[in-house]
């Protein structure tokens, strides 16, 4: 039989092009591309796209809707009965800015479609016609959107000797990220803003992050930034164990080496999701999301100031997308995504936390518990000795001491000792793994 998904399967034809256009419209498009759009009955896009077609009475052509989640429908509604014949143009046409699939409509429509019945026709990106006017190689840069998204989203990739190409949300996207460069002691970066990049209006504009005075340009356009410090910068590394001082916090925050063996043991994937129970100051949370942009967290934490905390620590470290999830477990964990991994940091004398925490990890998945106080402790044994019949818990208890002076000599000051209980879900379902069991 053959397999449906590989390349030479036979498939129904496509009713869906998806186009690539840039500021040349129909005539940068090649032969192909260009055919999807003229031979299309209907052809939606934004109004920027459609005024770059020329008039042609039998076509219908249709806008985004406002807001923005009702083009799903509209796309449907559009759907044929039944696929056109083989050898046919698509009866419906979407266009798209340059590369549909890279901050694009296409990976959207291929979240609401089967791949089959849609075509994509890519042309280069703004942030390929970026990079070839600057002459930069383009696998060396940062690539980033902040249209519809959080500029602090860009922190993680600040660091002097980078350069970064980011999709602006509207022309007052360069002064508002000079300003927020400058803040961050990166005034010496070179901004360059390219504006309607391979058309009649193309114009660049270039100057420096802390003296930007550059006019109001155009809405659509690429910021081109080449990362420079002017004093001191904001901590850079995306490795855990950030200081403890980058940090807003009241004392409740997993101390820096501490920090770097828990995350050590929840071991970071791109895609996966972290739950950080009890989460004080949202170190954890915080630190496993900026080890890679993929990763994603909900911290939770039931006191109202230190959610107000987390909130304003995730945007300091460039992780805005942390879910901040206000209230106490194991209520608050009700109807959360499952998580791939589990921090639980607070909260693990409190009935039912773990058993929740454990049912809702994913086979396979972390759960890293730290104890510092006696009944802690206590509930850590207490787990040891409940999981030791079936998995193989890592327990591992830590002590740590930093130098400092004391009167003209210097002598070691001891910080009080951690536990970190380990233990990893099986993933056949066996003791312990299974949803609804625990040992």
């Amino acid at each position: 039989m053959t397999d449906p998904s590989t390349p030479n399967a036979a498939a129904p034809t496509p009713w869906l092009a998806v186009v690539g256009i840039g500021e040349d419209g129909l005539p940068g498009l090649s032969d192909a591309a260009r055919a999807a759009v003229t031979g299309a009955h209907v052809v939606i896009g934004g109004r920027r796209h459609l005024d770059l077609l020329p008039a042609d009475a039998a076509q219908r052509r249709l806008s985004w809707p406002s807001p923005f989640h009702k083009a799903r429908e509209m796309i449907l509604a559009e759907r044929p009965a039944e696929p056109p014949a083989a050898g046919a143009p698509a009866p419906v046409c979407v266009l798209a800015s340059g590369d549909p699939m890279h901050y694009g409509i296409g990976a959207t429509l291929t979240r609401w479609l089967p791949l089959a019945e849609m075509r994509v026709f890519s042309a280069p990106s703004s942030f390929s016609l970026a990079a070839a006017r600057l002459g930069w190689a383009l696998q060396d840069v940062v690539c980033f959107s902040v249209h519809g998204r959080a500029v602090e989203g860009l922190a993680v990739h600040l660091h002097p000797g980078a350069r970064l190409l980011v999709l602006s949300d509207s022309a007052e996207t360069p002064p508002r990220l000079a300003a927020h460069l400058a803040a961050q002691g990166l005034g010496a970066s070179r901004m360059t803003v390219l504006e309607h990049l391979g058309g009649a209006e193309e114009r660049l504009l270039a100057g420096r992050a802390e003296s930007w005075d550059q006019p109001r340009g155009a809405d659509l356009n690429v910021l081109a930034i080449e990362v420079a410090a002017a004093g001191a910068v904001p901590p850079g590394s995306c490795l855990a164990g950030l200081p403890d001082d980058a940090f807003r916090h009241d004392g409740q925050l997993t101390k820096r080496d501490m920090r770097a063996m828990t995350l050590g043991r929840l071991a970071p994937r791109p895609g996966e999701l972290l739950w950080d129970v009890g989460a004080g100051a949202g170190s954890i949370a915080i630190e496993w999301m900026r080890a890679d942009p993929r990763c994603r967290a909900i911290a939770i934490e039931a006191a109202p100031e230190r959610a107000t905390t987390i909130n304003h620590n995730k945007a300091a470290l460039g992780v805005p997308g942390l879910k901040v999830v206000g209230g106490r477990a194991p209520a608050a964990l009700n109807g959360l995504e499952p998580p791939d991994a589990v921090f639980i940091g607070g909260g693990l004398t409190t009935e039912g936390v773990f058993e929740a925490c454990w049912q809702a990890l994913k086979p396979g998945g972390r759960l890293v518990a730290n104890a510092v106080t006696l009944e802690s402790e206590a509930a850590v044994a207490a787990l040891n000795s409940r999981f030791g019949r079936h998995l193989k818990a890592d327990l591992v208890r830590l002590s740590v001491a930093h130098g400092g002076p004391l009167g003209g000599f210097t002598a070691w000051r001891p910080a009080m000792p951690v536990t970190l209980f380990v233990l990893t879900k099986p993933r056949d379902g066996g003791p312990g793994g299974h949803q609804d069991a625990l040992p």
